[in-house]
């Protein structure tokens, strides 16, 4: 587990889920973990099992849209521990309502967590010269789906910020090296707290993977820095198959994207959730899908698998191509 040099790590985000799991991989490396989130419940949480992981522990709360205050958390770390060697934009809210039920505020709110949110932290990483971060993405980055249009379009809005900062870095002749993380489907507390609309409880679109497993693979990420990871199976599916037939996709989801997404179980409307407010309880690592979710996950490097998707449908076309002047011959 210590095959890397512990240094110091900012995660958003951290209280619970993807963020409270990948805080505890580097803290099983012995790392100096700051947690940064709302609620101070859930980073107590986090702190007790950071430090009894082996790593040492810095909760501030924080909301990421808060520009000075994610700016100021930054120097907080730097100053405690000289210096951040890696940055973790993680925190998100969405929503689960189609676009004509939600209200202006809903989706600014949305977009100003999950999107100006990592702007802000990559900004703040950036002003303290931090040697990797990691934008903890999404496959629905690349492929949108019905109910969840604010947190789809701030996705594909970090997608291209991303990719616009890389090439400056780039130009620039920087050290500062930036990697993008595309999910799966992931056990969290997320689907408990989201703030819902429909008639039935939310779930993750299946299959669905345990976040420990998901919090190693941002870890390799963010030692070794690609530029782009693809995490299951099915994020490899959802990204090629919109490349290739995105009408197909959108006829598929208009199906299949609703009961998807959405349990048996009837949702309790009275119930709170985390958009505007953290929630006061229930701050864990998974969520409710322990006995659906996969212990392992596949990760795909998209550089080597268009390497090998591109000469496979090229050497198609040309068969085909072939083919067809035989016929006509």
């Amino acid at each position: 587990m210590n095959d890397h040099p512990p240094g110091t790590v900012v995660i958003t985000g951290a209280s619970a889920g993807v963020g409270r799991a990948t805080a505890l991989a580097f803290a099983r490396r012995r790392w100096n973990v700051a947690l940064i989130a709302r609620g101070t419940d859930g980073l107590h949480g986090a702190q007790q099992e950071v430090e009894q992981a082996g790593g040492k522990a810095l909760i501030i709360s924080a909301d990421v849209t808060d520009a000075k205050s994610i700016f100021d958390a930054a120097d907080l770390v730097a100053k405690r521990w000289g210096g951040i060697n890696v940055w973790i934009n993680n925190a998100m809210v969405t929503t689960f309502s189609p676009v004509a039920e939600l209200s202006p505020e809903e989706f600014r709110r949305v977009t100003e967590v999950t999107y100006l949110g990592y702007v802000f932290g990559t900004m703040a990483a950036l002003k303290h010269k931090v040697r990797t971060i990691v934008q903890v993405g999404s496959a629905l980055a690349y492929r949108a789906i019905p109910l969840q249009s604010a947190y789809c379009g701030a996705k594909f809005a970090i997608r291209g910020f991303t990719d616009a900062l890389r090439s400056e870095l780039l130009h620039d002749g920087s050290d500062i090296r930036i990697t993008m993380v595309q999910l799966p489907a992931v056990n969290t507390p997320q689907f408990d707290w989201a703030r819902n609309k429909m008639p039935r409880r939310p779930q993750p679109m299946p299959p669905i993977h345990q976040p420990e497993a998901i919090a190693e693979t941002i870890f390799r990420a963010s030692q070794r820095a690609p530029r782009e990871l693809w995490v299951g199976w099915p994020s490899v599916r959802a990204i090629l198959g919109t490349m290739i037939a995105p009408s197909l996709l959108d006829k598929m989801l208009a199906r299949r994207g609703y009961d998807g997404q959405l349990s048996s179980e009837p949702h309790n409307h009275n119930q709170t959730d985390n958009l505007f407010q953290p929630v006061p309880a229930g701050h864990a690592t998974h969520g409710r899908f322990d006995n659906r979710a996969r212990n392992r996950v596949v990760t795909f490097n998209p550089a080597i698998v268009r390497g090998i998707v591109i000469p496979v449908a090229a050497a198609v076309l040309f068969a085909v191509a072939i083919f067809t002047l035989s016929l006509i011959g």
